[in-house]
């Protein structure tokens, strides 16, 4: 029987121990979970507390129920993305590890330009920019959510283009080469919305790569963010000292 000392739910924090045994390797991939009965009395509590814990770990991506079979658990593949030179776009750097990257488009429409926006992309106030929401999704799984703001003419000349593919690899096979990426990484929760795009309960936590992609001349053509699912995507960077002249 389970004890707590805080308010959680029971089922959450049936999920959660479950979710640690998951991490831990004590199940493995493709391994059975205990049944639902096993389950009950293991922690002491009713079926109905046992059936939302599992629904909280499928919902995690974290065991699949098969019907009539049982709930198994699932592989965790997690890709890393490079933020280190030389510069390697999104899709070459998951061909590398053998994973397949694709776009979901959510929205592609012109807007005014916010401030923090115009700021990044040197535009007056009253300019417009294109904003495309996108999922990005690695092996058919979605992983992040991207904001994207794009200059006009970068937004319209390729508009049909970016809809379907990543940007990097879209401006760079049509001649638009970027020479620079300037970026920050920080923390966030998934929203409502955010949750429901990545397949991830409401509150879980996510990494934000905010970005501004630069080309000849410095200009400055798109900005945004990543906003990506910290059980499924990393990121790494790699650092040298610049060797000083005496």
């Amino acid at each position: 029987m389970i004890t707590t000392e805080n308010s959680l739910p029971l089922h959450l924090v049936i999920s959660e121990r479950l979710r640690d045994d998951i991490f831990s390797g004590q199940y493995a991939a493709g391994e059975q979970l205990p049944s639902e009965h096993q389950l009950m009395e293991q922690f002491g509590v009713s079926r109905i507390t046992v059936r939302r814990a599992i629904a909280n770990l499928v919902q995690q991506g974290l065991v699949e129920a098969q019907r009539g079979r049982g709930v198994f658990v699932k592989a965790q593949h997690k890709v890393t993305r490079s933020l280190s030179n030389p510069l390697i776009f999104f899709d070459e750097d998951m061909e590398r590890q053998g994973t397949t990257a694709s776009i979901r488009s959510l929205s592609f429409e012109l807007v005014l330009s916010p401030p923090s926006v115009s700021d990044r992309l040197k535009l007056k106030a009253a300019d417009q920019v294109y904003c495309q929401k996108k999922v990005i999704l690695t092996d058919g799984i979605p992983v992040a959510i991207d904001i994207t703001y794009i200059r006009v003419d970068i937004g319209q000349t390729f508009s049909q283009e970016l809809q379907s593919s990543l940007i990097y690899p879209t401006l760079d096979k049509n001649g638009v080469s970027i020479e620079r990426v300037e970026a920050t990484l920080e923390c966030t929760h998934a929203t409502v919305e955010l949750s429901e795009a990545l397949e991830i309960p409401l509150g879980a936590p996510l990494l934000v790569n905010g970005y501004t992609a630069f080309t000849q001349h410095n200009q400055p053509i798109i900005c945004g963010e990543t906003l990506s699912r910290g059980d499924r995507l990393t990121y790494s960077v790699v650092l040298t000292k610049e060797n000083s002249v005496l």
